[in-house]
Formats: structure tokens, sequence, C-alpha cells
């Protein structure tokens, strides 16, 4: 699903990732594990074709760079830093953002149920936790119901039970079949 071959990037004279390689194949649950500063954000940023690299990246048989609208396409992405309309309710967010996708109504409906976001819809986001505003980012993402999911440090801004929750959510994602690429620096997570 996902091949990287020998991909380095650096930011001035600074090597931030260094002939890095790694397949992912369909279905399969990648954590990218290190500490802060260690370049899981940078490989994950390669993969989207949000920044500039040595190397190769193929997604689904697709080169990164040539075809990177493609490529993006078949990705949901989950930032660390999650930036929203906080003035619209989670519903008006999501059916917003389904309506410039050509997406219908009823995947808005049963991604808030995926994501247990059911009974917040009608609250405004700047009105939701820190655990519910990572599950209106993971329905977002999943909006187009891409078969790659990518998630940056998903869980780094969560208390105990919300992290709990978000992990659990992942886990069912990733029996679902999809593809998930999860960076985190907790060790604990990363067995998922």
């Amino acid at each position: 699903m996902i091949t990287i071959r020998n991909v380095t990037k650096r930011y001035g004279k600074t090597e931030v990732v260094k002939n890095f390689s790694l397949e992912v194949a369909p279905g399969e649950s990648i954590a990218l594990w290190g500490p802060n500063g260690a370049g899981k954000t940078t490989v994950v940023r390669c993969i989207l074709g949000l920044v500039a690299y040595e190397g190769t990246i193929t997604v689904g048989g697709l080169d990164a760079r040539r075809y990177g609208k493609s490529v993006r396409k078949a990705m949901g992405y989950v930032p660390q830093e999650l930036s929203f309309y906080d003035e619209m309710t989670v519903y008006e967010l999501l059916d917003y953002a389904a309506a410039l996708r050509g997406i219908s109504q009823d995947r808005v409906d049963h991604l808030c149920e995926v994501v247990v976001l059911t009974e917040h819809v009608n609250k405004q986001v700047r009105e939701l936790s820190g655990g519910l505003k990572q599950r209106l980012g993971i329905a977002s993402a999943l909006l187009p119901d891409p078969p790659i999911l990518l998630l940056d440090e998903p869980t780094s801004n969560l208390d105990a039970q919300a992290r709990d929750a978000a992990l659990e959510l992942l886990q069912g994602l990733r029996d679902d079949g999809r593809t998930l690429i999860v960076t985190s620096h907790h060790v604990e997570e990363i067995a998922m």
C-alpha cells in the first residue's frame, strides 16, 4: 500500500530524516515511534507530499511526487494540532466538509455514530473537550472513506480516559481493515 525508499529530509543543513525505508501492506497498522524531534511528523508530511524530500514514496503503486493529488485522495490525515471553525456545531462542520466533497449526509450521520459523537452533534466545536475534538478530526479524515489513515500523535493532548477511548477507536478502524500509520512518543500506545 505504501512503500518508502531511502527518504532523506533536510531543513537547511539539518538532516531530520536520513535514508528511511518502510513498507506498509494493505490493512496493516504501523506506529512510527520515537522521542519528540525524531522525524516522525516529517515522514508523515513527506508521505502527504507537503514537503520536498530525497528518495521515493509510492502509495497504491503511484509515485507520491508525480501523482500527489491522487495519492492524497487515498489518505485521511489527522494532524497533531487540530484546527476547526469553533463557532460551527459538530454537525455543521462535518456537513460542510462533506458538501465540499460531494459526500452524502448519510455518511456524516454514520461517522458520528462510528466515532461516538452523536450526542455532541449540536455542540459548538469550542465546547468540545480535547478527546471529542480528536474524534471530530478522525471523523473529518474518514469522510471520503480513504483506505489509508495517517494520525500524527493522536493522543498527545488527551487525558488518560480520552486517550483510552481514542485508542479503542483506532483499534476498531484497524479491525475494519484500514491501513493506519500512527506517530507516537508513548511506548505503551504502539502495541495497539
